[in-house]
């Protein structure tokens, strides 16, 4: 297998990044590389925080980390002192490259002595990747991948899709493992790489590339806004595949954006499957077709019950994934022989083979003894129409043992709660319908459009404490 220098010296010659400059790419990487050798060579290779806001930078010094066997953390440079100050109780970095926090980072610097003995905690890989991951439930935590199972799964992806060179349009940030990808696929298949803020996109300051020859992959709220604008909507429609991910999407976006034939793509996958692992062709998007796809040639997906029995075709279960890209483990604890992940989702795999999502295990609520998930009532208040969005909870209730919640976001200031659940009665049972309904004039949702339901469960309980007379 190629190692990361391999791909840079092949790289050389190429102006394959489009919006930044690919020699001055090579050029960091390579000089960086060459310090952290020298580095190693007294002992063992440093442990890196990753936190460049810079894409040129972050890009390049993680290329320099991995070609040089370093543990490397990619850590968010926005997170706030909490949060930092949790990664390096984690971590205990050798070196930080980037800025997060100014005033922590310097008092990290102080107190671990960057640069100076290594501290005692070790990597137990040497040349581990870790990939931050839930941080939208409070408690940050990073997934252990290496090289050899990000390159998995840009084997699978190469495979599903048919295609020896991946050119991508990354508006996904660059630490996550969405934005990591991307930055991978083209890196390693000698393709295209375009680089843009979300917020550039949006306000019509568009890198010019040939969509045609594209991938681009979005989370649905970013979807959603494009959809929003005639132009963008135009423009979207011209790549080649639109990837979707990071959360899942309603059934209005969806149909929205095959009324506009954009060649959407939703997959399914995760941090700790370095993305995605099951994906749905376009062809098949715009045919009808409503599912996460077929599983990728790197993974294998079996559906089981609470007993661990494999199930058949349409009987909803607990998802488990094989995959070759797995993450090892979280930081530090590696499981031995990490072949199989059983994940929090519900889901079945039809006739065809392809992964249908349900639900989450741990969103399930339980009110009056029946099993409720959020996602089918979501799905049904989304398609009357009258919500931006919509999230649905259960809160503590002493006769229910849950009450169903809804907080939404109203599409005009008139719209009642009582309007959405008379045109829900045809849609679902009576004990579907919630009990509560919370207007709202935004959702917290993280940069991935995945709702914090801790968040949510303090705005109903002071809500219902303080309810608007």
């Amino acid at each position: 297998m190629e190692r990361p220098l391999d791909y840079l010296n092949n790289l050389a010659q190429n102006d394959w990044l489009i919006g930044y400059d690919s020699r001055k790419f090579n050029q960091i990487a390579q000089e960086l590389y060459l310090e952290l050798t020298q580095l190693s060579e007294c002992g063992t290779p440093p442990k890196i925080i990753l936190a460049e806001r810079e894409p040129l930078r972050f890009l390049a010094s993680f290329i320099a980390a991995c070609a040089a066997n370093c543990p490397v953390f990619l850590c968010n440079p926005d997170w706030g002192t909490q949060e930092w100050q949790q990664v390096f109780d984690l971590v205990q970095p050798d070196i930080i490259l980037g800025m997060g926090n100014g005033e922590l980072v310097l008092s990290a610097v102080e107190v671990w002595g960057m640069g100076n003995e290594h501290n005692n905690t070790q990597c137990p890989i040497p040349n581990s990747i870790m990939i931050a991951t839930g941080g939208s439930s409070g408690q940050i935590k990073f997934a252990i991948h290496t090289w050899e199972t990000l390159i998995s799964s840009v084997q699978g992806f190469t495979e599903y899709f048919q295609i020896k060179q991946v050119n991508s349009f990354c508006v996904l940030p660059l630490y996550h493992v969405s934005g990591l990808m991307q930055f991978m696929r083209s890196f390693t298949t000698a393709g295209k790489l375009a680089i843009q803020p979300f917020k550039a996109v949006e306000s019509d300051q568009i890198l010019n590339i040939k969509q045609s020859e594209f991938f681009i992959s979005l989370v649905p709220t970013q979807l959603q806004r494009l959809l929003q604008n005639p132009e963008l909507t135009e423009w979207l429609s011209q790549f080649n595949t639109v990837l979707l991910g990071g959360a899942p999407a309603w059934n209005e976006v969806l149909e929205k954006a095959r009324f506009h034939h954009i060649r959407l793509s939703p997959t399914y996958g995760m941090t700790e499957t370095a993305s995605q692992i099951a994906t749905l062709k376009p062809d098949d998007f715009l045919g009808g077709k409503i599912s996460s796809g077929q599983i990728l040639p790197h993974a294998k997906v079996t559906i089981r019950n609470q007993q661990g029995d494999i199930l058949n075709s349409n009987q909803i279960g607990n998802i488990t994934i094989y995959a070759q890209s797995l993450a090892l483990g979280y930081y530090p604890i590696t499981k031995e022989n990490q072949t199989d992940f059983q994940v929090d989702d519900l889901g079945f795999l039809d006739e065809q083979g392809h992964l249908n999502i349900v639900g989450r295990n741990s969103d399930k609520i339980i009110t009056g003894g029946e099993n409720i998930y959020p996602a089918e009532i979501e799905s049904a208040i989304q398609s009357t129409q009258m919500v931006a969005d919509i999230c649905v909870i259960g809160i503590p209730d002493k006769h229910w043992g849950q009450a169903l919640t809804a907080i939404y976001i109203p599409k005009k200031s008139d719209i009642s709660a009582l309007k959405i659940q008379t045109l829900l009665k045809d849609k679902l049972s009576k004990f579907k319908i919630p009990k509560y309904w919370i207007p709202q004039q935004n959702l917290p949702r993280n940069s991935q459009g995945k709702i914090n339901r801790q968040q949510l469960q303090q705005i109903a309980t002071e809500f219902l404490q303080n309810p608007i007379t």
